[in-house]
C-alpha cells in the first residue's frame, strides 16, 4: 500500500431520480461523463469543512482541553444537472461543458483513524507490538486507533496526564471500552498497558504531595478496573535530594496500600535513565522497591529501551543484550518483567537524557531490535512504541511492520544490513545535534567540578523539584 492510497479517501456516486451529484475529489484525474439532453454546469463550489487529526495523548495540553485541533479540507464539489423539459416545438440537444479548473485543493497532511481508507492488518505474531495511541473524545476510541495501525497491543492515557484530577469516566465510555475489546480481539487484562500520569511522584517525602500524588495514582487504577484492564505502568518517581532507600521504601508502601484499595490490577513500575534524583535506572533500585510489596502478583516491571542505553545498559549487539538481560534476571527476576517500551535514543549511550528516536534512527540502532524482536521471552507481553510521529499515525503502523519482520533474521541478510544502513543515514543528523549538547554539557560539568566554590558564596541548589517531577516524564 503506498502513502497515496492513504491519503486518498474514495467517496461513492450518490445517484437520484432527474438530479445526479457528484463528487469529485482534487486527486481524481477522469473527466465529468458528459450530459445529455440540456445540461446546465454550474460553477464549482467550494465548501469547508472541520476534520480531527488524531492527538498525540503525550502532547495534551496542560488546560485539560482533549479536543483536537481541526483543520479545514477544502473539496471541490462540482454539480451537474440534466434536465429534460418538454418542447414546444424543436429540439434542441446541448454538450455539457466541460468544468473550469479549480484551484488544488488542500490535502489533509495527517490521516486519522477514522480517515484512513484502510487500515494495517494485525499479524498473527506471538510477539504483540503496538503503541500508545490517543484517547481523544474518549477512552474507547484507544481501541479503534490501534486496530487501524496493525497494534496487538497498546498503551493509552486514562485521562489527561497533566492533571492532577479529571471528571469520572463516563459508565458509556467504560461500557464500548470492553465491547469493543471483544470486537477487536484485545485482552485487556493483558495486551493493554495504561501510561500513568506524569505528575505522580511516590517517593516523594512531603506529606501534602503524597496524598496528593496517591489519590490520583489510586484513581487510574480504579480506572483500570473498571475498563476491565489487568495493567498499569508508571513512572518510580524522585527522591528529591532525600536519602534513596526512604524514597523506594515509600514507593513500596504506596503500593501496598493501594493494593488493599483495588482488587486485580497490577503495578507496573518503570526503568528510568537516572536523570538528577529520579530513581528506576538501576535494577537495584526496581529490586528495592518490589522486595518491599507484599503482594508481589500485583507487581511488575517494565523496561524502556531508550531509558536502559541512556541509563548505562548497553543492549546495542547480541552479546550485550544477553549480558543486561542476564543481570536483570539476576538482580530482579525475569518472572516479573511485564511489559516492553521499544524506542530507539537520540541521546548517545549513558547520557542520561529522556529523548525517544524512531526505531534504527539513534543511537541504539536496527541491530538491538533485531535482537530483541527474536527474544521468545518476550512472547505475549505487551511491546509499546512510544517513538516520534509528528502526530502521523501511520509512523507507527510502518514500524509494527518493520519490527514484525525483523522476526526470524539473524542480522546477516543483504536486506537487514542495507535497511539498518537507510534508517542510520535518515537519522545521522538529529544524532549529531543531540550528541553535540550532550558534549557540551558534560564539558561544561567536568569544568564546573574542577572550579573550587568561593567562600562565603550562596550555596547552589543542585536539583529543583520542578525539574526532577518533569525529568520523569518522556519526550514522546
Amino acid at each position: 500500500m503506498s502513502d497515496a492510497d492513504l491519503l486518498s479517501p474514495k467517496r461513492t456516486v450518490s445517484t437520484r431520480t432527474r438530479k445526479t451529484v457528484v463528487y469529485k475529489e482534487e486527486s481524481d484525474a477522469e473527466e465529468l461523463d458528459v450530459i445529455t439532453s440540456k445540461t446546465v454546469t454550474k460553477k464549482a463550489a467550494t465548501t469547508t469543512r472541520k476534520r480531527k487529526p488524531i492527538d498525540s495523548d503525550a502532547e495534551l495540553e496542560a488546560s485539560g482541553d482533549d479536543e483536537d485541533t481541526k483543520k479545514p479540507i477544502t473539496i471541490k464539489k462540482t454539480v451537474a444537472v440534466a434536465t429534460a423539459k418538454k418542447q414546444k416545438t424543436t429540439t434542441t440537444t446541448a454538450a455539457a461543458a466541460k468544468p473550469k479548473a479549480a484551484p488544488k485543493a488542500k490535502v489533509p497532511k495527517v490521516p486519522t483513524a477514522s480517515t484512513m481508507t484502510s487500515t494495517f492488518a494485525r499479524a498473527a505474531s506471538k510477539m504483540l507490538i503496538g503503541a500508545h495511541v490517543s484517547i481523544a473524545k474518549g477512552v474507547q476510541n484507544s481501541i479503534t486507533n490501534a486496530s487501524t495501525i496493525g497494534a496487538n497491543s497498546f498503551a493509552l492515557f486514562l485521562k489527561n496526564q497533566r492533571k492532577w484530577s479529571s471528571p469520572a469516566m463516563p459508565v458509556s465510555d467504560a461500557a464500548t471500552f470492553r465491547k469493543l475489546c471483544e470486537e477487536k480481539n484485545y485482552n485487556p487484562k493483558t495486551q493493554i498497558l495504561p501510561h500513568g500520569s506524569y505528575l505522580i511522584n511516590l517517593a516523594t517525602p512531603t506529606a501534602e504531595k503524597q496524598k496528593q500524588a496517591y489519590d490520583c495514582f489510586v484513581d487510574d487504577l480504579k480506572r483500570c478496573e473498571e475498563l476491565g484492564i489487568g495493567l498499569y505502568n508508571f513512572h518510580p518517581g524522585s527522591t528529591l535530594g532525600e536519602p534513596r532507600p526512604e524514597a523506594l521504601k515509600r514507593i513500596s508502601d504506596a503500593l501496598n496500600k493501594a493494593h488493599k484499595e483495588t482488587k486485580f490490577v497490577k503495578t507496573v513500575v518503570e526503568n528510568m535513565v537516572g536523570a538528577g534524583n529520579v530513581v528506576g535506572s538501576s535494577f537495584e533500585d526496581l529490586r528495592d522497591i518490589l522486595e518491599g510489596v507484599e503482594d508481589k502478583s500485583r507487581v511488575g516491571i517494565c523496561l524502556d529501551t531508550c531509558h536502559m542505553f541512556a541509563a548505562g545498559h548497553d543492549i546495542r549487539t547480541k552479546e550485550k543484550y544477553e549480558e543486561v538481560m542476564g543481570n536483570f534476571d539476576r538482580i530482579v527476576g525475569r518472572k516479573y518483567l511485564c511489559a516492553i517500551h521499544l524506542n530507539d535514543s537520540k541521546g548517545p549511550f549513558e547520557s542520561k537524557k529522556d529523548l525517544h528516536q524512531n526505531i534504527g534512527q539513534g543511537y541504539i540502532g536496527l541491530e538491538a531490535f533485531r535482537v530483541l524482536m527474536n527474544d521468545t521471552r518476550l512472547e505475549g507481553l505487551p511491546i509499546v512504541l512510544e517513538t516520534p510521529t509528528n502526530e502521523d499515525p501511520t509512523v507507527w503502523a510502518k514500524e509494527i511492520k518493520l519490527l514484525e519482520s525483523l522476526v526470524g533474521m539473524k542480522g546477516d541478510e543483504e536486506e537487514f544490513l542495507k535497511m539498518a544502513e537507510e534508517l542510520q543515514a535518515k537519522g545521522e543528523g538529529e544524532r549529531e545535534r543531540v550528541g553535540a549538547v550532550v558534549a557540551k554539557g558534560k564539558a561544561k560539568a567536568a569544568k564546573t567540578a574542577k572550579t573550587p566554590a568561593k567562600k562565603g558564596g550562596r550555596k547552589k541548589k543542585v536539583e529543583s523539584d520542578d525539574e526532577d517531577s518533569e525529568g520523569s516524564g518522556c519526550s514522546h
